[in-house]
């Protein structure tokens, strides 16, 4: 036997280890046992959270976001995993774009799901359609212009921002005199700013910035599905939402469209894109987007795909008018609600307001989390804060998908009118 080792044996003793080799003595091949024993390390204890089922209890979202799950999104969730490039799962893959397609009212070749949160979808705009040096053009009236310029400015662009305060929106004056000044490449609005409660009107925004060679990006993460939009009408550019707002499902992956404006952007970059999960030459391509076949690209999230399956089915069965006119009916009760228990919306300009998402002032004197804490404590009812500039002034009311009946706007209103009572004795 030649060399130091012909056979290794390990056998653990408990919390010992012991290692045993054969070692060669001589040439005569005649070998003799050396073992040797060390101590495993100690091991941590599982975690006792862990030892028994979750246990929580229902409750009624009507914040700015999740809503509630309707059962037949809840029990898509649950169905079988299928092979991420599996034939039955990529048919799934091209019902959810065609279902997109729909809500956004395109035709967008690039249209697709991003595995991930709304933020993901927004970073997967930044990332793809920016390159660095390059300008962009930010209309901030609320957090997610703030996170936006943020993401850009990670990316090496240069931002320039139209600022307004929450609850004002911005008109084409407005973009116009930025275009003029920044000559960006690509200018951001809000079309539903949730921390603020507005709807910003898209309409000319898109034909405005094409006559300054610069794209629109649109953010319509709490409106798409609640409000009017017309996509391909409006000539926006990108677009993403979410599919926790009003298509009612788990957050997990989410709508991105990019025309083909902004596909030939990204086409003809001349640096790579930062992001390779989120690289839309490559989504495109695992979407079925691009005529080739379906390569290996990350492992979508299955389940999730699944749910907002169901949930664009939910929105493509009650038609979009059909739902824009139910959040709007919802949304004026609760207006028209809360003013009548003495309360001031944030938003004066009824235009303006953003069905899904309710800003109401809370009263001079009275703090905001008792009436929240109220009502959740009372009917389970989540009303959520304010965010940013209007942290401690303002609850904000989420009427979306599912949880937009008059019931639970009634509900809403029942809390608040109890839970002011409540604290100011």
């Amino acid at each position: 036997m030649r060399g130091l080792c012909a056979l290794r044996v390990i056998a653990p003793v408990k919390s010992v280890v012991r290692s045993c080799v054969l070692i060669p003595v001589n040439k005569t091949g005649r070998v003799h046992i050396q073992c040797l024993s060390t101590k495993m390390p100690t091991l941590s204890p599982p975690p006792q959270s862990l030892m028994k089922p979750m246990d929580f209890p229902q409750k009624l979202l009507m914040g700015p976001g999740p809503s509630n799950c309707p059962p037949r999104v809840l029990n898509a969730s649950a169905l079988p995993l299928l092979g991420h490039l599996h034939p039955e799962f990529t048919q799934i893959m091209d019902e959810v774009k065609a279902g997109i397609q729909y809500a956004f009212q395109t035709k967008n070749q690039w249209t697709v799901c991003v595995s991930g949160t709304g933020h993901g979808a927004m970073e997967a705009a930044c990332t793809n359609l920016l390159e660095p040096s390059e300008t962009v053009l930010v209309c901030e009236n609320g957090l997610w212009g703030q996170r936006f310029a943020d993401m850009c400015t990670r990316n090496g662009a240069v931002v320039q921002k139209i600022i307004k305060p929450m609850g004002q929106v911005f008109t084409l004056q407005d973009v116009e005199a930025g275009l003029q000044q920044h000559k960006p490449v690509l200018v951001f609005v809000t079309h539903g700013e949730s921390s603020g409660s507005t709807l910003q009107p898209l309409e000319g925004l898109g034909q405005l910035c094409h006559k300054y060679n610069s794209l629109l990006l649109v953010d319509s993460v709490a409106a798409c599905g609640g409000v009017p939009l017309f996509v391909d009408d409006w000539e926006i550019d990108a677009i993403y939402t979410g599919a926790q707002k009003v298509l009612s499902a788990p957050p997990g992956a989410s709508p991105v469209s990019f025309s083909e404006r902004a596909k030939n952007k990204v086409l003809n970059r001349k640096t790579p894109i930062r992001s390779y999960y989120f690289d839309m030459t490559h989504l495109a391509n695992y979407w079925g987007c691009d005529g080739s076949a379906r390569r290996y690209h990350h492992t979508g999230p299955i389940s999730s795909v699944y749910a907002i399956r169901e949930g664009l089915a939910r929105l493509a069965e009650e038609g979009l008018e059909k739902s824009w006119e139910t959040h709007r009916k919802c949304a004026e009760m609760l207006w028209e609600g809360a003013e009548k228990l003495g309360l001031e919306l944030l938003v004066q300009e009824k235009a303006n307001r953003l069905p899904c998402v309710t800003g109401i002032k809370v009263p001079e004197g009275v703090n905001w989390k008792d009436v929240s804490d109220y009502a959740m404590k009372t009917y389970k009812v989540e009303i959520s804060g304010g965010l940013g500039a209007q942290a401690g002034k303002i609850w904000r009311v989420g009427i979306m998908g599912y949880n937009a009946t008059p019931e639970n706007v009634q509900k809403v209103l029942r809390a608040l009118d109890e839970g002011l009572k409540s604290v100011r004795g």
